[in-house]
């Protein structure tokens, strides 16, 4: 990328707007790409842990704050500076989670059980449509809530999974 910037400014320089626009083009391509790679990961790790919550029908308060975090960073890797637009739409989520998923079920093969499934296993367990779905509503809430009430829908969310009945409720025991 310093070699990009170098030579953007040396067509600035000479002039050459066709060759700086194109460098642009470049970088912006990169930045993208690095925007993506990032949400991706916190897509699989959220996705990890609704596979492991499906098929153990629990949810650990490890598992639950691994999804709340994982939504949050991805709501603050989506926000444009402006914080009014998103890198991705709410319609483009289909097939970076179609790509997150199958990353996510070899891992998840590997902690779901300890280890007792195959990712083919695992397939034929979960509800694929299901553990997408979820993680779309979650995805939804980035769209619709600030980042200061984002948590808090999270929580609601995160109550309705398999054992997440007492995940937002304050108990003494």
């Amino acid at each position: 990328m310093i070699q990009e910037l170098i030579d953007l400014r040396q067509s600035i320089i000479e002039g050459r707007t066709d060759d700086a626009l194109e460098i642009i083009d470049d970088l912006d391509g990169m930045g993208r790409k690095s925007l993506l790679r990032n949400i991706k990961s916190y897509l699989v790790r959220m996705l990890i842990h609704l596979i492991k919550n499906e098929v153990e029908g629990r949810l650990t308060n490890s598992w639950a704050v691994s999804i709340r975090d994982s939504v949050v960073e991805i709501q603050d890797l989506n926000l444009m500076d402006n914080k009014k637009s998103h890198y991705l739409k709410i319609d483009e989520w289909e097939s970076i989670l179609e790509q997150a998923f199958d990353s996510a079920l070899y891992k998840a093969s590997l902690e779901v059980s300890n280890g007792a499934y195959k990712p083919v296993q695992l397939l034929k367990i979960i509800d694929k449509a299901e553990v997408i779905g979820i993680a779309t509503k979650m995805l939804k809430l980035t769209y619709s809530y600030s980042q200061e009430n984002l948590g808090d829908a999270i929580n609601t969310e995160l109550s309705q999974l398999p054992g997440g009945e007492d995940w937002n409720v304050d108990r003494e025991n």
